[in-house]
């Protein structure tokens, strides 16, 4: 098979005939709808798509977005912030973590304030950098505070591996990966959902492969169509939606071919296997405690748990948002960016009240790059 290469993932993509011709299919086929497509679009990296491109104009009006909860940093609580935040509070504590992760507000301010205090926090692009702190400060503690869906859950793997392997016991971490499926569950679950279709995610799916929806489709008799990143690619998962809608059928359609298969990384699953399990529950910022959602060390890692080490020491009461924010519903799908009344005003990217505005994969942020503010 010959190798990928980058410029096929989205060559000819962004191609505005191709674009507007899928537009007029749309319509074609949305007149014999029954119902109205209420279509969650699980991933944030496909809001950004949506908005940056100004499909919602393309689409008739029984075809409605829902901007699911698959941004990371979106849906971390603020109870585990303010756990980073403690740990980067202790003396001879190094705290690493990913990008956008560092400008969540937690209930004592952000970590970029706490770093701003004399924290030392430190983002990275990539988890493997928090091998050459470690090793550069070896009478200090590293702490990774991890995070992510199944996309950059089998990279803490593999850093928890190279520790292992060079013998790193001064690097710890705090592990706040969670999954897709439980979330669906969630969104599914609620009984004033209008949710009843899916655009799956990308990269989730490169790691898991598309065989991790079925039950989904089968338990709710709804269609996912994973998607890839590029406008064409969500034109097309659209019309498959349509599609599949006229036609009384719930099916899991795979339209990106180009990077996802049906059993996924066979490889980064077992990295992931080796090192994680589920966790009993985790709580999900705007939509509560979810059974089996995430997951955490296995038992003969536990001497990296930074849980287990400082425990004492980490805050566990559990805090709402702010009460202007509405975050929450957005993330249920029960309201859209404009909907909230400090969109644009109190709440911005520069000063955020919540979660979404945030991360470059939060739909506020999308909302206010690309549609501005009302």
């Amino acid at each position: 098979m010959p190798e990928l290469q980058l410029k096929q993932l989205y060559d000819g993509f962004r191609d505005p005939q191709t674009i507007n011709e899928l537009s007029r299919q749309i319509h074609a086929l949305a007149k014999d709808l029954k119902e109205p497509v209420y279509m969650m679009e699980v991933c944030g990296g496909h809001t950004h798509t949506i908005m940056k491109f100004g499909l919602p104009q393309l689409l008739p009006n029984n075809i409605h977005f829902i901007h699911g909860p698959g941004c990371p940093v979106c849906i971390m609580p603020k109870e585990r912030i303010d756990q980073a935040a403690a740990l980067a509070s202790i003396d001879d504590v190094i705290l690493v973590t990913l990008g956008d992760m560092i400008r969540v507000p937690g209930s004592q301010g952000s970590l970029a304030q706490f770093r701003a205090k004399g924290c030392d926090i430190r983002p990275v692009y990539q988890p493997l950098d928090a091998i050459k702190i470690a090793q550069e400060n070896p009478n200090k503690t590293v702490v990774f505070f991890a995070i992510g869906f199944e996309t950059s859950t089998p990279m803490t793997a593999v850093l928890l591996e190279q520790a292992e392997k060079l013998g790193l016991d001064n690097l710890l971490f705090h592990i706040n990966h969670v999954l897709v499926p439980p979330a669906i569950d969630a969104v599914m679950a609620d009984p004033d959902t209008k949710v009843n279709a899916f655009i799956g995610p990308s990269h989730v799916s490169v790691i898991t492969g598309s065989k991790i929806y079925q039950p989904t489709v089968d338990k709710y008799h709804t269609p996912v169509v994973i998607a890839g990143f590029e406008p064409v690619d969500v034109m097309q998962s659209i019309l498959a939606i349509v599609k599949q809608k006229v036609a009384g059928r719930a099916e899991l359609e795979n339209q990106y071919q180009r990077a996802v298969t049906e059993q996924g990384n066979v490889v980064a699953q077992q990295k992931v296997e080796k090192f994680f399990e589920v966790r009993d529950s985790f709580r999900w910022r705007g939509l509560g405690p979810i059974p089996h959602s995430a997951l955490q060390l296995r038992p003969e890692y536990a001497h990296r748990d930074a849980e287990i080490r400082f425990g004492e020491r980490l805050p566990v009461k559990e805090i709402d948002d702010h009460k202007a924010c509405q975050c929450g519903d957005i993330l249920r799908g029960k309201a859209n960016p404009n909907d909230c009344k400090v969109f644009g005003r109190g709440c911005t990217p520069q000063t955020p009240l919540g979660s979404c505005m945030v991360s470059s994969e939060g739909a506020c942020n999308a909302y206010y790059r690309y549609a501005g503010v009302e």
